[in-house]
């Protein structure tokens, strides 16, 4: 399996990150990449990533945090983007439900890093909230996904999702699809190709049940792939392995 989208760095995890690096692997869990939400972040997420293997890391700057981005936040992005360990800009994007960052902001940021991996040629990875048309809208303007592309953490419709596949993207799942009230959820699931198809866990958030309330971590992600395989009528092990390469096409690694 293949968590495709985690927070090694954040503060619950990153204290016992041995630990929950060889739960990963004794449940499965063979690649790991660490998302970047700022600057500081993306530079730790890098470091874990250059220590363990079969971690990757991505760079950028998150919606809620979109107020910080410049130039020289931009170009530090781009020094760290050059690493081999780091597969992807993100993540990236809009978030109108918290609207923590200025929406203005949020848009110029959001353009300014799908610049930057059209110039590097690396996918990005989107965080969407509240925003579906605003993205999608800004998607298809600055052509995001000529490199590929993830939206993760996937909770929209399925005519979005198609949408979002027809543009060069991956749909991401997380523990949410485990929940009861994930019908939505379930029914894109069904009916995305199987080949645009992610899993994650977006640790130490987005529990997965029956360990809501638990902190989040990367083994965690069989529950999810146990979801979808049921949904899908299809062997656990069938929707690790499909997924892990999914996650190996769109994140280029070929190891």
């Amino acid at each position: 399996m293949f968590d495709s989208h985690a927070h090694l760095q954040d503060a619950k995890i990153k204290t016992d990150l041995d630990q929950v690096l060889k739960r990963a692997r004794d449940a499965g869990v063979e690649r790991i990449t660490c998302i970047g939400y700022d600057l500081t972040s993306s530079e730790e997420a890098l470091l874990i990533a250059r220590k363990h293997q079969g971690v990757y890391a991505t760079v950028g700057v998150h919606p809620h945090d979109a107020k910080t981005f410049n130039p020289e936040v931009r170009d530090k992005l781009k020094a760290l983007a050059r690493d081999p360990k780091v597969v992807a800009i993100g993540e990236i994007g809009l978030d109108y439900f918290r609207d923590l960052s200025p929406r203005e902001k949020q848009k110029e940021s959001f353009i300014e890093q799908i610049l930057l991996a059209r110039e590097i040629g690396k996918p990005i990875v989107i965080h969407d909230r509240d925003a579906n048309q605003d993205v999608m809208d800004t998607i298809k303007k600055y052509k995001a996904g000529r490199n590929g592309g993830i939206m993760h953490c996937y909770s929209g419709s399925l005519p979005l999702a198609l949408e979002a596949v027809k543009n060069g993207f991956y749909i991401s799942f997380a523990g949410p699809l485990t929940y009861k009230n994930a019908r939505k959820s379930h029914e894109v699931v069904v009916k995305i190709p199987m080949d645009r198809l992610l899993v994650e866990t977006d640790c130490p958030y987005l529990t997965p049940e029956p360990l809501r309330g638990r902190i989040n971590e990367p083994a965690n992600v069989r529950y999810t792939v146990e979801k979808m395989a049921a949904l899908r009528n299809q062997h656990p092990d069938e929707i690790g392995y499909l997924t892990e390469r999914n996650a190996c096409k769109v994140y280029r690694i070929k190891d």
